[in-house]
């Protein structure tokens, strides 16, 4: 038998390996490691106009008369459905358990420039969660967990559309986001009884998966929390996450739904100069959805490291203390969701820019 490699060890202890990407050649090399998922993000739709490779491609959206937005939504939309492509077999294996992509929506409806009222941007929200997700079996869409974002979860999941609710910093957002999504998936037609008398086996197949973002949170700790030990400084986005796994655990346990509601470990590439890339990737080894950059995970297959299950292994009980006596988590989601939002629309902003120049040089 042969010996498995990195990835298929940590496939191995039960996570589902997610590409950070939809670049079609990381997403076939992703493929072949054995990822069954991937996302999509500004950043990603930029760096991959760059290189020119989709210069032919905008060519024709030009002289079809699209839009720089509309260029940027038509590249995502293709790059998306690509990759949608390559992990569909995976969604008629596992019956839509798993083999999504993720499709991000507009990150300029909660950036703090706007003006648009809270109604606004919850109508902006559902109209683009219901356009972007329409005719797709295995496209999941993105929604923040911000105040807007999540007062739209509920109309969205009841009218169908498969979820992967972002930025989730907190185990309040956590369970905001859950609550909404299931009174949701309870509302949704072809159930045997009354939505409030159902139980989960009379809920119409859903599935929906909340992103924790990890390695942010200890950026944040080295910043605002410096007097954290050396044993605790550095585990923060760690222990939170596995906290929020274990009540998504509990939750979901008596709920008897025929697909998992998962999470998914967001932001797993290390941000601190001498932390092994694969410090976050061992860490969730177990259970869930890792959702690795490819730099990630082109490091982990090379670092010749298996991986055994440590999602529901926890540091010891000094310095879980000291965490929860130090780290102020209402200062810390506030902190991170509006450097979150900022990240988020600064590069769609910049792809924008990205486009207008390529249509000049293009000669459109």
């Amino acid at each position: 038998m042969a010996e498995l490699t990195p990835l298929q060890s940590l496939i191995a202890t039960g996570t589902k390996l997610w590409l950070d990407s939809v670049d079609p050649e990381e997403v076939k090399a992703n493929r072949a490691f054995g990822a069954t998922g991937a996302t999509s993000n500004p950043i990603i739709i930029a760096d991959l106009i760059k290189t020119g490779r989709f210069d032919d491609w905008l060519r024709q959206l030009i002289r079809e008369g699209h839009s720089d937005e509309s260029l940027a939504w038509q590249l995502t939309d293709h790059l998306v459905r690509e990759a949608q492509q390559v992990f569909l077999p995976v969604w008629e294996e596992t019956k839509g358990d798993d083999g999504y992509v993720s499709f991000e929506l507009d990150p300029l409806i909660d950036d703090a420039s706007s003006r648009l009222s809270h109604q606004e941007r919850k109508a902006r929200y559902l109209e683009l969660g219901k356009k972007w997700s329409q005719g797709h079996k295995n496209r999941m869409i993105k929604v923040p967990a911000t105040p807007a974002g999540l007062s739209t979860l509920e109309e969205l999941a009841a009218a169908g559309v498969t979820l992967n609710v972002t930025l989730i910093f907190s185990e309040d957002q956590y369970h905001a986001a859950r609550d909404a999504i299931w009174r949701g998936a309870q509302r949704r037609p072809g159930g045997l009884t009354p939505p409030a008398e159902r139980s989960g086996a009379d809920v119409r197949p859903f599935k929906s998966v909340y992103s924790i973002f990890v390695s942010r949170l200890d950026v944040y700790t080295e910043k605002h929390v410096p007097s954290l030990s050396p044993a605790a400084q550095g585990q923060v986005g760690i222990v939170n996450a596995k906290r929020i796994w274990k009540l998504n655990q509990q939750f979901w346990a008596d709920k008897r739904l025929p697909l998992k509601q998962e999470i998914v470990f967001a932001s797993t590439g290390v941000k601190k100069a001498g932390d092994p890339p694969w410090k976050y990737v061992e860490a969730f080894a177990g259970d869930g959805i890792e959702t690795n950059p490819p730099a990630t995970n082109h490091a982990v297959q090379e670092s010749g490291r298996l991986f055994t299950r440590q999602v529901d292994k926890m540091p010891p009980p000094e310095v879980l203390k000291e965490i929860d006596e130090k780290v102020n988590m209402k200062h810390l989601e506030e902190t991170l969701m509006e450097e979150g939002l900022k990240k988020f629309a600064d590069p769609q902003k910049a792809l924008l820019k990205l486009i207008a120049e390529k249509r000049a040089s293009l000669g459109g």
